[in-house]
Formats: C-alpha cells, sequence, structure tokens
C-alpha cells in the first residue's frame, strides 16, 4: 500500500527555476513526487531534474517520448541515467517502440548500477473526447474505455510498469491489467477547482477509491496563494475512506 503523501504527485509547470525552488521548498514534507513536463524541460533541460533532486524530491519525467523505436530507446537511456524515479512514452508508438524502450532502461540502469525508472505508457490525453478521437484523430473505437484497455493492455504485453490514464478508465484499466500494474491518473480536480483545458475528471479521493496509485495535480497546488494548505487538503481528502 503506498501512503497518501507519496500517492501525490505536483506538476512542476513553473516558469522560472526560483519559482521551483520555492515550491520546492513549500511542498517539503509533504509531497515526495514533482512532475517535470514538456514546459519546464524545454525552458530549463536537465537541470530542473538536478533542482528536484537537490531538494530531496522525486522526478516524474513527462515528456510522452513518441518516435520511431531507436530514438526512444535512446531517449530512454538518457532518462534512465537522469535517475527519474518515472518517465512515460506514448502508447500510440506502437508496440516495438515500447518494448525497446523498456529493454534500453533495463540495459542502462544494469551499467550504470541505477534503479531503474518505472516506465509509463500515456494511453489518451485528458483532454481528448470520444468524438475527437473518432472524427480528428481516426480510431473508431466505441468507447474512450475500449481504446484505452487495448492501450492499456499493449504496454502491459510490451513490459512496461504501468499506464498514465484519466480517472474515468481506472477502473477497466485495473481490471484488465491487474492489481500491479500501475496506474497513474491525471485530470484530477479538487472540489471548486476549475476545469481548466482537462475533459475527464475526478476528485481525488474518487480516483484513488476508483484504484489509482498515484494522482497528478499541478494548477490548484501551484497556483494556490498558500501551495502547502493546498496539497495537505488534498492529501487529507485521499486519506478519507
Amino acid at each position: 500500500m503506498i501512503p497518501s503523501r507519496e500517492r501525490l504527485i505536483v506538476a512542476l509547470d513553473v516558469d522560472s527555476e526560483r519559482e521551483a525552488e520555492s515550491l520546492l521548498d513549500a511542498l517539503k514534507g509533504l509531497v515526495k513526487i514533482f512532475k517535470i513536463g514538456s514546459q519546464p524541460f524545454t525552458a530549463f533541460g536537465p537541470k530542473i531534474v538536478d533542482i528536484v533532486h537537490k531538494k530531496d524530491g522525486k522526478v516524474f519525467l513527462d515528456l510522452k517520448y513518441h518516435d520511431i523505436p531507436d530514438t526512444v530507446a535512446r531517449a530512454a537511456r538518457e532518462a534512465t541515467k537522469l535517475g527519474v524515479f518515472m518517465f512515460n512514452v506514448h502508447s500510440l508508438g506502437g508496440m516495438d517502440m515500447m518494448k525497446k524502450c523498456f529493454e534500453a532502461s533495463c540495459e542502462t540502469a544494469e551499467k550504470e548500477g541505477l534503479q531503474r525508472p518505472k516506465i509509463l505508457a500515456v494511453t489518451l490525453l485528458t483532454s481528448i473526447t470520444l468524438e475527437a478521437l473518432q472524427n480528428e484523430i481516426g480510431i473508431k473505437s466505441k468507447s474512450m474505455e475500449d481504446e484505452v484497455k487495448r492501450l492499456a493492455s499493449m504496454a502491459s504485453d510490451a513490459g512496461l510498469d504501468g499506464v498514465v490514464s484519466s480517472p474515468h478508465e481506472i477502473k477497466a484499466v485495473r481490471e484488465i491489467c491487474g492489481k500491479d500494474f500501475l496506474i497513474v491518473t491525471p485530470g484530477v480536480r479538487p472540489a471548486g477547482s476549475q476545469m481548466d483545458d482537462q475533459k475527464r475528471i475526478s476528485a481525488p479521493k474518487e480516483a484513488i477509491k476508483a484504484g489509482a496509485d498515484y494522482i497528478v495535480i499541478g494548477r490548484p497546488i501551484i497556483k494556490a496563494d498558500d501551495p502547502a494548505k493546498a496539497a495537505e487538503g488534498i492529501i487529507n481528502e485521499m486519506e478519507e475512506r
């Protein structure tokens, strides 16, 4: 059982290194894992990973690698060398891409004497609707759940540790992939928060009850007047049964 304080991942979507350090200090003792996505990594590079590590935090590197298998395997080697706790790829890159990513990370971890990061596959973004999936992307699954189950099953078969999936598909993924398969859930909003660009969302308590291992929350914490108080409130909500 993962303690509630270790289930919360805060998205470190910040505009400066100083802001990152300030948030890390404010959340010290409350939050252990911080998500570094495309915006902060593009702005600051691997240095942002070092900043989190120096503040005794763990990193979820959320760059959603999606490229030819060899390119993703090379990226996986570098992510492993960075010592991140977990990173992700996009499941739509296919089985071969995911397998080679996993193999490359395993080989690098063994060679460098490092612990292998958890590797997750993104299923469908929480901003995607069924209409967009069918009419814009061209995937004709009858439901979001059917498509997420298909992608999660493929990720499991490729050897990955889990998936990133919206709150609405948690139970379906758990049923098809088993209790040891990690589920990281974005699109989580505490009561009273704005949806922003998320479409398929739920509250922290509901996501945990549905079977999520970790939940990712950004703006409701990092944009709060008191980030520590906001994080504490979310953790308390997660602990309610």
